[in-house]
């Protein structure tokens, strides 16, 4: 049997409150984690489902729903599909008032000619109701005007930056505008999972670009693709905010529990300063006392980790089913707290905060080396 192993499993520690320290430690921190990742998949999504995650676009519009080289684009990798859709500025009329609004022409079948789902603000604000009447004016050359029928109010992620959508059936806006069932607005490409995040995406968009250039007919706009990174800038500078805040918080907690591990070290190395001096009359070095105490250290620690661990997954699961936490989605962009758990992020930062308080602890062990086992021996 090793030494040092038998030993610290003979040694007590009880600091009950440096373990809820460490507990609350790591639970602020994952449940930071959870939080932030919630933010993100959530306001991602949100767009995603409402602009895509590429838009594929001309220097002037229309452009065709399929170019020549579709056929390259539907082959690169990661494009999960291409929808064509029209943007056009609209002006909603209510019974009292008027509003600007986005109106968003998108693929639907037939039976929904003259059909609109609209933002839950644009309904309480023009007080529209579902399967009522929506005066929409459309203000270009001349000034035209469309009478849908609303179909369904939802909530719209993209509506608290103040852009109102109103999505509407593609052939209304195609006859709106004058132009035929292959001419649209832009393309709204939808990527695949692991093309979803950062650099990847950007990677995406600059291939799609590049087959565009690359292939173009003589006679063919040459199109740009442009990631929602780009058009919607305030939301990403947002959520990149909030990560830098969670980076902080993780530093944070770290030195925090550290600390409280530090002093609650250095108590138990007071309280056995007479069995460190007889260990040391034994023959055993300073590293290797010092190893036995890190390895008593290192189980308070990975008790409260496991605590702290298992409490803010426990809240994560409360909140996804429940809701519990509302926010105003005027300045928060959700209407609750999202929470979303990423598991390598988690593992990840448990290790490194595991190891970051541990290279801590190194600090006070080198009392031990200040213990004279002739002193400490002959006081006992």
């Amino acid at each position: 049997m090793k030494a040092v192993p038998f030993i610290a499993g003979k040694l007590s520690f009880k600091g009950r409150l440096a373990t809820v320290a460490i507990s609350v430690s790591f639970f602020v921190m994952i449940l930071s984690l959870a939080i932030s990742s919630g933010f993100r998949t959530e306001i991602r999504s949100g767009i995603s489902a409402i602009a895509g995650d590429i838009q594929i676009s001309g220097t002037s519009e229309p452009i065709n729903t399929r170019p020549s080289y579709a056929d390259k684009l539907d082959a690169i990798d990661g494009i999960a599909s291409m929808t064509p859709v029209i943007w056009k500025p609209g002006i909603v009329k209510g019974a009292d008032d008027i509003c600007g609004v986005m109106v968003k022409g998108v693929p639907m079948p037939d039976s929904c000619s003259l059909r609109a789902r609209i933002p839950a603000e644009l309904a309480k604000r023009m007080k529209l109701e579902e399967g009522g009447p929506m005066t929409t004016w459309f203000v270009d050359e001349k000034v035209k005007a469309r009478r849908f029928t609303v179909a369904e109010i939802h909530d719209n992620i993209i509506a608290s930056d103040g852009t109102m959508i109103v999505e509407v059936p593609l052939a209304d806006m195609q006859r709106l505008c004058g132009w035929s069932a292959d001419e649209a607005s832009a393309l709204e490409v939808t990527v695949t999972d692991p093309w979803k995040e950062g650099l990847m995406l950007i990677s995406k968009a600059d291939e799609i670009s590049w087959v565009s250039y690359d292939s173009h007919a003589e006679d063919e706009d040459i199109l740009r693709a442009t990631t929602t990174r780009e058009r919607y800038s305030q939301l990403y500078d947002w959520l990149d905010l909030i990560d830098f805040n969670v980076l902080i918080i993780i530093l944070l907690m770290t030195v925090v529990a550290g600390f409280n591990m530090i002093s609650g070290l250095l108590i138990l190395l007071f309280r056995h300063i007479s069995t460190i001096g007889m260990l040391k009359s034994l023959g055993m070095g300073n590293r290797a006392i010092a190893k036995v105490f890190l390895m008593v250290a290192a189980r308070i620690v990975l008790i409260g980790t496991v605590i702290g661990n298992a409490a803010a997954l426990l809240f994560c699961w409360i909140q996804n089913s429940t809701h519990l936490i509302k926010l105003n989605p005027a300045n928060y962009f959700v209407s609750y707290v999202p929470v979303h758990v990423n598991w390598g992020l988690i593992v990840l930062v448990d290790i490194l905060a595991f190891a970051a308080i541990m290279l801590l602890l190194l600090i006070p062990t080198l009392f031990i080396s200040k213990v004279d086992p002739a002193e400490t021996v002959r006081v006992k």
